[in-house]
């Protein structure tokens, strides 16, 4: 018996099968691009279901010897698509970035007041989510808005066409705008106020609810068993945390790929207005009864292919003819002790969330005997930084982060993951798992299909630790001094910008 968890993202998809121990059987992936005219950003739904038919056929070709008995599906938040009265997928997926109907979410603001909007959602001021994509097709495309039976996210909809039903479970229905998080329903305040109607949304549920099984014709199709069990799954980095063990209060995911996401976990709501005053959202885990806020870097590991693709373009191809990678290379040149230099990690498009504006990049420092392994570090101990500060705003809400559990490309490196405990301050571990999203939905899968009785079994049988980073006591206490640096260094920026 083996468990299937699915991963569908903006520019790819992915699969994974493990065995109820959690060791990988089967692992597979297929690549889509999205496509951006006229500042639509859209992705061609008919596509992507496509790709997810190939990817499943191709795993389980790979564990006949071990069957699937359930899948999960996680999924890209705030991406809606309709579908017909017969299951008919009707049209394009417009994507998170897409601003079409922004305008919508503002008046629903006005409406409603941004503390009373971030009451009911937990959605930061500014977040248009699932609602301005609905009210664009309302505006815009009114034929099909009428004709469309739900408006469904993808975790959903995968469901739905393997033969499941199409619900959306907490965790990405807090991504939507329209969700009371309270209540764990619908909210009709915030629908009577963008003028939505709650028959065009899917059902709710838990993550971890069983939603049916695949259909016959499918089965067929993609050479699994005839009773694969179909579980709900849900929002994609809440999948991720899972995947990683992040399920417990006061642990967090940190997660390093070319955006980087710090994800903590609690059990209570703090009070909605210091949350606010913070900048920090709230929403649901796919854990039962836990909370997740998102903090995140649009640059992250950007940086460092901004750095090579810019600077040592030539060495990069060198290294790759020789089989190597230059990002290891690179980081290898870091020295050991924190740097003199202070660098804000945001590249031009990205600014961090909680200042409400783009910052612009910036590095302060820089000497004739500075050398690219300094710079490098530099970058990377701007990006934590970010996350520091982070962490302090949580601390003056009462989320207090003991350790962090990470993951992705950033991740592999030990240089990284030990810079981090020095500036964060608490251990970081690094489990042994490939794909968090996929391995987390996987575990979803073995919940709701009864292989494990509960989320903490899963975590148990399946999350092994690699290796625990400890913060430098030392360094530790350089890096606090430091902080203050940075913060000034942005205060200095914005105001000159």
């Amino acid at each position: 018996m083996s468990l299937l968890g699915i991963d569908v993202g903006t520019g790819a998809a992915r699969a994974l099968v493990i065995s109820v121990g959690g060791r990988p059987l089967a692992e597979a992936s297929r690549e889509y691009a999205p496509g951006a005219a006229s500042g639509a950003y859209e992705l061609d739904s008919e596509r992507v279901w496509a790709a997810i038919r190939e990817m499943v056929a191709e795993v389980a070709a790979r564990t006949k010897q071990d069957p699937i008995h359930a899948l999960s599906v996680a999924s890209m938040g705030e991406v809606v698509v309709p579908l017909s009265s017969e299951g008919r997928i009707l049209s394009q997926s417009i994507l998170s970035a897409d601003q079409r109907g922004s305008q919508c979410a503002r008046a629903v603001e006005q409406k409603l007041g941004r503390e009373r909007l971030y009451e009911i959602t937990g959605s930061l001021p500014g977040s248009s989510g699932s609602l301005s994509k609905l009210c664009w097709l309302r505006d815009n495309k009114p034929a099909l808005f009428q004709g469309a039976w739900r408006f469904v996210l993808w975790s959903g909809l995968v469901s739905y066409l393997l033969g499941g039903a199409s619900t959306c479970d907490y965790s990405l229905a807090s991504r939507t705008l329209l969700f009371d998080l309270a209540q764990k329903r619908w909210s009709t305040e915030v629908l009577h106020a963008s003028g939505l109607l709650p028959l065009k949304l899917p059902d709710l549920a838990p993550a971890g609810t069983a939603v049916g099984t695949i259909s016959a014709s499918l089965a067929r199709e993609l050479g699994l068993p005839t009773n694969v069990r179909i579980i709900l799954g849900g929002y994609d980095l809440a999948c991720s945390a899972l995947g990683l063990g992040v399920i417990e209060s006061g642990t967090a995911m940190y997660l390093l790929g070319t955006t980087a996401f710090m994800v903590p976990t609690f059990d209570a709501i703090p009070l909605t207005s210091l949350m606010l005053g913070q900048g920090l959202d709230m929403a649901c885990h796919v854990s039962p009864g836990a909370l997740v806020s998102v903090l995140y870097n649009q640059s992250g590991g950007a940086m460092l292919r901004w750095f090579v693709d810019t600077l040592v373009p030539l060495e990069r191809r060198e290294v790759q003819r020789r089989g190597l990678s230059i990002y290891t290379e690179l980081l290898a040149e870091m020295p050991e002790e924190p740097t003199d230099l202070v660098a804000l990690p945001y590249l031009a498009q990205a600014g961090p969330p909680h200042l409400g504006e783009r910052v612009p990049g910036g590095l302060l420092g820089l000497q004739t005997t500075t050398g690219r392994g300094e710079v490098i570090r530099a970058l990377l101990e701007g990006l934590t930084y970010h996350f520091a500060d982070g962490q302090e705003r949580l601390q003056k809400v009462g989320i207090s982060i003991k350790g962090y559990r990470a993951a992705g490309g950033g991740a592999r490196s030990d240089r990284w993951l030990q810079l981090s405990a020095d500036i964060l301050g608490v251990p970081i571990e690094r489990p042994q798992v490939g794909d968090p999203a996929t391995m987390g939905a996987a575990m979803v899968a073995g919940v709701g299909s009864g292989a494990y009785a509960n989320f903490e079994e899963a975590v148990t049988a399946v999350v092994k630790v690699e290796r625990r980073f400890e913060p430098h006591p030392r360094r530790a206490a350089l890096y606090r001094e430091r902080l203050e640096r940075y913060r000034q260094m942005i205060s200095m920026l914005r105001a000159a910008g």
